[in-house]
Parts: C-alpha cells; structure tokens; sequence
C-alpha cells in the first residue's frame, strides 16, 4: 500500500469514473485499475462496486477512503513541515554559549529570529565549558559556541573555527586610571591592579600569556578579584563603579579600553563544537550565517 494508490482511491470516490479519474490522474485507464486492484487484493476486499458506468464505494470502501484521506492529510503536512524545517522556518535548536559569545550573540540572534523565523524554537543555555560540553553530550544542547581553546581535544567533539575577538582591559569612561595614563607616565598592569579586576572563567593559554606579558602578578587565581559567568552582569558592575573588565573588546562597547604597557595582545578563538557523527538541525545553519556576522571586533 502506498500514498499514491490511497490518491487514486480518493480520485476515483470523487469522480466515479475510471476514465475522468486516470484522466486528472495523467495516467492510462488501465494503469489505474490495475493500482485499485493491487489495493484490493492487498486488503482482501472490494473496495468499489461497479454500478453501471459508475463506480461507487463499497460500505468497507467509505471506511478505507475515510482513512487514506487522514493519511494523505497528514503526509502532506509532514512534506510542509520537512520543507520548513530545511528552509529554517520552524524546529527547535539548543545552543550553548560561553560568557563572551553570550553577551554578543544572545539579543541579535533572538531578535533575528522573533523577527524572520517567528515559528521556529531557539533556546540559549549559558554556564560553564564543561558543563555545557555535558549537555551536549547528553543530547540536551545541538551545539555550543564558546572559547575553542577551552575545549579539551575529544574524538567525539568537532570545533569549528569561527572567529578570533581582540581581548582588553575595560573601565567605565571617567575612571580615574584614563587620568593618570598621560604619555609619559605609562599605565602598567601594577597601577591596575589598584582596582578590582572583573573577568569570566579565563583559559589556561589566557592565563599563561598574562603571566608572560606582566609577570607573577598577573596570576589569574591572585589578580582576578570579580568573577561571574555572566558578562553582562560584569559589565554594568564596570559601568558603575571603579572595577576594570578584562574580557573581549566586542562584548563591551560601551567600555573605554585601557592602553596598557606593554598591551595585551591576545585574542579569544570561538568555535563552534558539534558531536561528531550526529545530524544537523536545520536551523543551525541559520543562525550559523548570523554567528559569522556578528562575532566581530
């Protein structure tokens, strides 16, 4: 049994005539009985009765062609919805984000979607690395944005490079460090720490290049006096307070940056991380187009 012999059985129900039936159906009368007769035969039972010139439903028939109707229904929503879902028109996709594609990507990216794909469900979870690695594992997260050197190598994990955001020391504009960094009197990281320093969880290769660029003073477990997962939240305790912001420039643009000596000179690497092996949603790729264009210094 197949949906177009169920089309076939609705054609001829409505028309009563082989003949207009093959017809509408582009086909040849007797490629049409033969389809009603397979059907027949595969069910044990006559499914029309030949009235004169006219075929009529059998009382097992209306019953058959009360089904293929549902059937036929809802195999061509089923077609719509595939075609939606490819078109990224509707669906469901979990994404993950780490603290500094969060603070970029969250708002754009939900507007974006409110705006042009309003049936389609798109869920941001954020936290840390290794507990958003979990989810996606669990099949509880399609696909994470984070930090991609914060990704320990995994045979089951794909990274995909997506961008590389300039990192820097932020402070809200009238700090009192934007005073004293005349060009003769060069701000170090010594004079910054004077103030508390607020970060997200920092890599180790962020941590091993502080170290290396300003010294034993740059340890993260010393220097960092302000955590919080969240860089939003970081970055209105910096706007309202004397606190500076370590973190990638393009998550806080209304931040002053801080010319420090010598600079920072490091730069976060997103990714992109999928299981290896597992399909893709469709709607990935959308937001996909939209992660490249606005993960920018």
């Amino acid at each position: 049994m197949t949906l177009v012999q169920l089309r076939h059985l609705v054609s001829l129900a409505q028309t009563g005539s082989f003949s207009r039936s093959a017809e509408a159906l582009h086909l040849t009368q007797p490629a049409l009985s033969r389809s009603i007769r397979s059907l027949e035969d595969e069910l044990g039972q006559p499914l029309f009765d030949r009235i004169g010139w006219r075929s009529e439903p059998t009382p097992f028939g209306r019953e058959v062609l009360a089904r293929a109707r549902r059937l036929i229904t809802e195999a061509e929503d089923l077609q719509e919805t595939a075609e939606r879902l490819q078109a990224g028109q509707a669906g469901r996709l979990r994404v993950g984000l780490g603290s500094g594609p969060g603070a970029i990507l969250t708002v754009p990216i939900l507007r974006h979607m409110a705006t042009h794909h309003p049936a389609a469900q798109v869920e941001f979870a954020r936290g840390h690395t290794a507990l958003l690695e979990q989810a996606l594992r669990e099949r509880r997260l399609d696909a994470l944005v984070v930090d991609a050197r914060s990704v320990p190598p995994s045979a089951d994990l794909q990274v995909e490079p997506l961008a590389e955001l300039r990192g820097a020391f932020l402070c809200r504009a009238g700090h009192p460090l934007l005073e004293d960094s005349a060009p003769q009197a060069p701000l170090t990281f010594e004079t910054l720490r004077r103030y508390p320093l607020a970060s997200t969880p920092l890599s180790d290769e962020i941590g091993r290049l502080l170290l290396e660029r300003y010294g034993p003073q740059a340890h993260l477990d010393d220097c960092i006096t302000l955590r919080c997962e969240d860089i939003a939240t970081l970055v209105q305790v910096v706007a309202s307070s004397d606190a500076i912001l370590l973190a990638v420039r393009a998550a806080a643009p209304d931040l002053v940056e801080l010319p420090l000596t010598p600079p920072l000179d490091a730069a976060a690497r997103f990714g992109l991380v999928t299981l290896v092996g597992r399909s893709e949603p469709p709607l990935l790729g959308v937001v996909r187009g939209l992660i490249g264009a606005l993960l920018r210094d």
